[in-house]
């Protein structure tokens, strides 16, 4: 079996930019209606959601790219776990019932780059290598 170790970067880098573009797209759909509306998001939105809509998107593309990964990532899963508790675990107990897995797995996801970074192929690395 190769070692696997050396891949870690890569992966990390390819786990925060793929977690972040589906992310932004949530917030796509809240503003905008791209690529479609977001189901079961009420019209007009109410502000929570558009503050909500315009973290996602920001936030997203900031990870995306690696900038200020830590700090933003630390924002975003506060945030994913405020949307659990607000929006999912009232409806029901049961992640799986209550629709709020996404949310829970984003939570994780992003306090997971909190403590490990972009990765290798971030801005942050890039600024990290300066003089």
């Amino acid at each position: 079996m190769p070692n696997l170790d050396a891949w870690a970067p890569r992966v990390l880098s390819l786990l925060r930019i793929i977690t972040a573009l589906l992310f932004l797209q949530h917030g796509l759909m809240k503003l905008f209606g791209f690529p479609g509306p977001q189901e079961g998001a009420p019209d007009p939105l109410p502000p929570l959601l558009i503050a909500a809509a315009w973290l996602e998107i920001v936030g997203g593309g900031l990870v995306a790219i690696g900038l200020f990964t830590r700090p933003v990532a630390f924002v975003l899963s506060g945030m994913m776990a405020v949307a659990y508790f607000v929006a999912h675990a009232p409806a029901n107990f049961y992640p799986a019932l209550n629709h709020g897995e996404p949310a829970i797995l984003y939570c994780f996801v992003f306090l997971y780059l909190v403590v490990a970074g972009g990765g290798i192929w971030s801005v942050d690395a890039l600024v990290r290598k300066r003089p």
